[in-house]
């Protein structure tokens, strides 16, 4: 039988919190867990970082009322949710409805940043792309879906090279031009799917429409955040942002009202929302401790959070699924209890 990570009920003496801290607990949907399926929190958020797979899952699970993994790769699976690359060229969830939109609006400024590269370093012009691509799309056509392996070996079959990172730069590249997203796993192993068959009916958004319903997706699931902090996010410029939030009627001041118990923690992943999705993360994380939690090289740790402030980073063993945290200071008795409890959760989310 499975068992499914709860949520407590709040006690009587629950209070209201307005730190910003509280307030952006509340906006990602980890003060009270209001939320009942994957699809309903990463459709709130627009996109989720999801580079670490397995942190993007329990970032998922974290925020719903209960959860195991395998809802979480339910979704993926029946198409709910989709992991693509839709903005700042990094992995992300995104809910199905949404997938088309934000790709047109986000993705091709960052195929644009990267065609030098692509070409300097990696040797694919534009004519290489659409040899990659034509071989791809008639692999992937009628619903298959291969591994990375499985489609290196059909590029390389066509005499085009995949070898070290080459390969991953080929998908990358054809996932900007919308032409692949990821499908279901096969066992542990990722596949990609042709976009448009994965997808047949998303739908898409007229720019304007893109920036305003994305600058409210943001500052909905992310405040309260500062301009510049919009502008990390989605790779937009200060005047695209300016214009996104005045057409989204977006109030970045507004925070929504927080109540929960003292101490309130939490067990976050990697590359998790609360800290990533920011440019200014000093709100949350004291500057003393950045390293810690970003070491550099684009690496976000696990990290564990009460009542709003990073305070620790933790890993889990894989086999044995058991936690261990390690915090930038001494936790009170009642604040280790809390942390226990924390880590119970994640273990019964795994199970």
């Amino acid at each position: 039988m499975e068992r499914r990570a709860m949520i407590p009920a709040s006690p009587r003496d629950t209070v209201a919190v307005t730190t910003i801290p509280a307030h952006r607990l509340a906006s990602q949907l980890l003060a009270n867990n209001p939320l009942a399926t994957p699809h309903a929190v990463v459709s709130h958020f627009g996109t989720m970082q999801a580079q670490d797979y397995l942190g993007a899952l329990w970032a998922v699970g974290a925020r719903m009322r209960s959860a195991v993994e395998s809802d979480v790769e339910r979704a993926l699976a029946e198409r709910k949710i989709v992991r693509c690359w839709p903005m700042r060229g990094t992995l992300h969830f995104v809910a199905a409805e949404d997938v088309r939109w934000i790709l047109e609006l986000l993705a091709p400024r960052v195929l644009k940043r990267h065609r030098l590269r692509l070409e300097r370093d990696f040797e694919l012009d534009a004519k290489t792309l659409r040899r990659c691509r034509t071989i791809v799309e008639r692999e992937l056509r009628g619903g298959n879906a291969l591994t990375r392996p499985e489609i290196y070996a059909a590029l390389q079959k066509s005499r085009i090279a995949t070898t070290g990172s080459r390969g991953l730069h080929m998908l990358f590249a054809l996932a900007h031009e919308f032409v692949i997203c990821f499908g279901a796993r096969r066992g542990k192993q990722p596949t990609f799917v042709l976009l448009d068959e994965w997808l047949p009916d998303a739908k898409s958004k007229s720019r304007d429409e893109s920036l305003a319903e994305l600058a409210r997706r943001y500052f909905n699931s992310h405040g309260p955040a500062t301009i510049a902090d919009f502008m990390w996010w989605s790779g937009l410029t200060m005047k695209e942002a300016k214009e996104a939030i005045a057409l989204g009627e977006v109030d970045i001041d507004h925070a929504k009202r927080a109540r929960m118990q003292s101490p309130h923690v939490q067990l976050l992943p990697p590359f998790d929302e609360y800290t990533v999705a920011y440019r200014d993360r000093s709100a949350v994380l004291d500057p003393a401790f950045t390293k810690q939690v970003n070491a550099g090289g684009g690496i976000f740790k696990a990290i564990v959070v009460i009542d709003g402030i990073v305070i620790g980073t933790w890993t889990r063993a894989l086999r044995s699924k058991s936690v261990k945290v390690s915090t930038f200071r001494e936790l009170t008795a009642r604040e280790a209890r809390a942390v226990d409890r924390a880590a119970e959760r994640y273990k019964s989310f795994v199970t």
